[in-house]
């Protein structure tokens, strides 16, 4: 498997592989948010593009291009070739600077950073046929009321994820009743009773609880009856873009 990143001018923003930390996460005590290993995982599951200049957008709530002004503290002329208002209405249009190329039936999955939060403003999500387009796609963002939003120098704007697109179509959700498979409903019971015991003796401060804090089951990828999961990651290595 291969993700083939051309650069389309000499000086392109850069490329890295996507960090499991974020501020909001690390605001709160204890920086419990990392305990939530599906969270971790998720924003480090893909390649982070990094703003190569920082972008001041401010919209006056107005739909053509000129009711959105972009400014920045370095360059103005590095942001003609970084963003527009290509699609008017409050849309940003962010540059990648490169042209991707995925094996054929592969795409990539382009959005926002996982869980990263800007307020007054939203990424729209793209899922891009890179197998076979000879032209660059862009990253947008939607601003959701009228103002000002930052995005600063080496802030993540964009986050790219190869997806197999055939694969998707073979799949056949079922649903059924949980009683159907008793193995599961019996991992599933084992599981509610000892997060319902868990809790209750929380609320009631009792010490050995409150010491423990929180139950590490699915972050050791272990079930409540000991039984250890076949495969099971903590932690998300990608490479980063090498210069060939």
């Amino acid at each position: 498997m291969q993700l083939e990143c051309y650069k389309i001018y000499n000086v392109a923003p850069e490329i890295r592989p996507g960090a499991s930390q974020r501020d909001w996460m690390d605001k709160f005590p204890d920086r419990h948010p990392y305990r939530c290993l599906p969270l971790t995982m998720a924003n480090s599951t893909g390649w982070e593009i990094l703003c190569p200049i920082d972008l001041k957008i401010i919209w006056d709530g107005g739909d053509m291009e000129h009711n959105i002004k972009l400014f920045t503290t370095g360059d103005p002329r590095a942001i003609a070739s970084f963003a527009d208002s290509h699609f008017r209405r409050g849309i940003v249009t962010m540059h990648t600077g490169h042209l991707f190329r995925t094996p054929p039936g592969w795409g990539l999955w382009a959005s926002g950073p996982p869980n990263w939060f800007k307020d007054g403003i939203a990424p729209l999500t793209g899922l891009v046929e890179t197998d076979w387009l000879p032209f660059p796609f862009t990253m947008n963002w939607q601003m959701t009321r009228p103002g000002e939003v930052v995005f600063k120098k080496g802030e993540p704007f964009c986050f790219i994820m190869p997806f197999e697109h055939g694969k998707t179509e073979e799949i056949q959700p079922e649903r059924k009743m949980l009683t159907s498979n008793p193995e599961l409903k019996k991992d599933y019971e084992a599981w509610r009773d000892s997060r319902g015991s868990f809790n209750d003796k929380l609320k009631a401060m009792d010490s050995e609880t409150v010491k423990a804090g929180w139950q590490r089951h699915y972050m050791r990828g272990q079930k409540v009856t000991g039984d250890k999961a076949d495969a099971h990651q903590t932690k998300r290595r990608l490479k980063p873009p090498k210069d060939v």
